[in-house]
Parts: structure tokens; sequence; C-alpha cells
């Protein structure tokens, strides 16, 4: 019995680990604001300004289902620095942003901390956040 406890705790001492690194470098990005269940949620991770929020240019990309008005962007396998997180409600399922007259979007958008965006999306630096690595939540609520 001795024998077989001792792998026993290695086995439950190397879950343990693994468990722990699954959270290793991801950021989640829980969803509010929807106003129906239709659809996905678009998210693009960004790390640079210039890039920020450009189709295209994002450094990751994530959709997500919605369920109860609720949803929840997950960027994994990441590194430390400056994120910012560009989102929008995808109802019927489009890949980019549709625009209406003069420019605004006809989807409800937001960002990661929640700048006003009255003119335009916001300023990289208004959005971003330093991520530091583990597990993070950066929750974005949606505006149409």
């Amino acid at each position: 019995m001795r024998h077989f406890a001792f792998p026993v705790l290695l086995l439950g001492l190397s879950a343990g680990v693994s468990v722990a690194n699954a959270d290793a470098g991801r950021i989640s990005a829980p969803i509010s604001g929807l106003r129906n269940d239709d659809g996905v949620v678009r998210c693009g991770l960004y790390d640079a300004a210039a890039a920020f929020p450009m189709a295209g240019q994002e450094t990751r990309g994530a959709i997500a289902r919605i369920k109860g008005g609720q949803a929840t962007c997950v960027f994994t396998g990441l590194k430390p620095g400056t994120y910012a997180i560009a989102a929008f409600h995808a109802e019927n399922n489009e890949t980019q942003m549709q625009y209406g007259l003069f420019g605004k979007p006809k989807e409800a958008y937001g960002f990661s901390r929640n700048p006003p965006s009255r003119m335009g999306a916001p300023a990289f630096a208004s959005a971003a956040f330093a991520y530091a690595g583990g597990a993070q939540s950066v929750p974005i609520r949606l505006t149409n």
C-alpha cells in the first residue's frame, strides 16, 4: 500500500500544477450590456497603439457565445505586457463592425476599462491595462 500511495500523491501534485498552469497567460473579458442572445461577441486583443482598434491588426482574436445576456472572451498563452481589448456584438455573426449613417456603429461595442467613445474609438491609452501574467479578468460593458 505504501508504494501505491506515493504515485497517487505525485499524480495529485502534478494535477495541481496542471490546473495552475491552465490559468497561466490568460485574460478573460466578461461582456455585459448585450441586448439579446443573438449572434456572438467578437473581441480583439491589441498590444500596440498603432493597431488599436483596427480589424485585422489585433494580436489575438476571440469569439464568445452569448447565453442569458452574458458572454466571455478568453485569450490564452499571453506574455506580460500592456494590452487593450475591443469588443462588439455581432448579432448576425458578421466578422467586422457594421456602420450606419455618419459612421455610427450599428452594433453594441465596448473597450477594456470602459472609456467613453463619443466620436470614434478611444485612444489605446484609455483602454490599455497592465497584464503581469497569470489569470486576469477585464470586464467590458457594451454600449449601443
